[in-house]
């Protein structure tokens, strides 16, 4: 497991390199940069602004400006962000928990949610439960994030019954502890459903399939003919063969979950890595978008580490060499 673990990590390093590199020349062939929005500026001098252009060797050719940043992510270093004056990794570090927290709650939510469903649906199957689960996932999966997003907060508007967004209420402060935790939950709740409900309709439509396939083989016909109940064949046998294809997408949920907080988060005026994100790419603020970039790919890489991890655990006939045993 540790040699493993170790040649994915030797994978995802290149990896790495090619993403950051393919982010940082696509922000420098843009035109212009952050630096011109300074010059429109009366109140800083030219001397200024041609002392971080020194400092951050951007007037080198756009390799050596990489290969700097590169020689400077190896002491921790993610550089300077222009817009916030202050290096990223403090700009990152108030913002990674936000999104965080919003990811890990849609993805808690998503799960929990979706197999009971998607177990439902296929036990039920051409009955009123399974008709009914599957027209709430066809519409879910026919409406694009934003729209539902902005549904659910033209609801709230409506009812007043949830924040219209952001993170937390004006007089957040003035609050007792349990006081700070409902509120945090109230903002929480729009954005929890925007990210999940589109995921949710996903892998309820997956889990039927797989269980219905497993559910009409032989081995699950011999063990209801050896009078094991219906529950034990359903939630034992049957769930244990149609889990392997959902922990394989499992890394997969996990990058769809991260897109679709990006974009909740800048709809919903959540303060995380999405709208920071949008905000560095629009101000052109190099290193802050290298920065996010680079704390997005790494939790898509160890997302999808772990499904393998969990799908060598789960299925022993699978080797973590990638062969299988017949």
């Amino acid at each position: 497991m540790i040699s493993y673990i170790v040649k994915r990590f030797a994978i995802a390093i290149p990896l790495l390199f090619i993403i950051s590199f393919i982010t940082f020349l696509f922000i420098n062939l843009t035109p212009g940069n952050y630096f011109d929005r300074l010059r429109l500026n009366p109140q800083i001098s030219e001397e200024t602004i041609q002392k971080y252009v020194k400092l951050y060797q951007l007037d080198k050719p756009v390799v050596v400006q990489y290969f700097a940043w590169l020689r400077r992510l190896l002491h921790l270093d993610l550089g300077f962000s222009f817009t916030y004056n202050i290096p990223v990794t403090k700009v990152i570090s108030s913002r990674i928990f936000n999104t965080l927290l919003l990811t890990i709650s849609s993805f808690l939510f998503t799960w929990m949610v979706a197999i009971p469903l998607g177990i439902m649906a296929a036990v039920k199957v051409d009955r009123f439960w399974d008709k009914f689960i599957s027209f709430l996932c066809y519409c879910f999966l026919s409406l694009p994030t934003f729209f539902l997003a902005f549904l659910l907060l033209y609801f709230s508007f409506l009812t007043r019954i949830l924040p219209l967004g952001g993170m937390v209420s004006p007089d957040f402060e003035e609050f007792n502890l349990w006081g700070k935790i409902f509120d945090l939950l109230r903002h929480l709740i729009i954005p929890t459903l925007v990210i999940s409900l589109g995921a949710i309709a996903s892998l309820v439509r997956i889990t039927r399939g797989n269980l219905l396939e497993v559910l009409r083989t032989n081995y699950i016909l011999a063990l209801r003919a050896r009078g094991i109940s219906e529950k034990r064949v359903i939630y034992i046998h049957a769930l244990r063969s149609a889990i392997n294809p959902l922990i394989t997408i499992f890394g997969y949920q996990i990058s769809g979950l991260l897109s679709g907080a990006a974009l909740t988060e800048i709809i919903c005026n959540w303060p995380g890595l999405g709208s920071l994100m949008l905000q560095a790419v629009r101000s052109q603020d190099l290193y802050l978008v290298m920065g996010t970039m680079l704390i997005s790919s790494l939790m898509l890489i160890v997302g999808n580490l772990i499904a393998d991890i969990l799908l060598g655990i789960s299925d022993p006939r699978i080797r973590l060499s990638g062969e299988k045993i017949g």
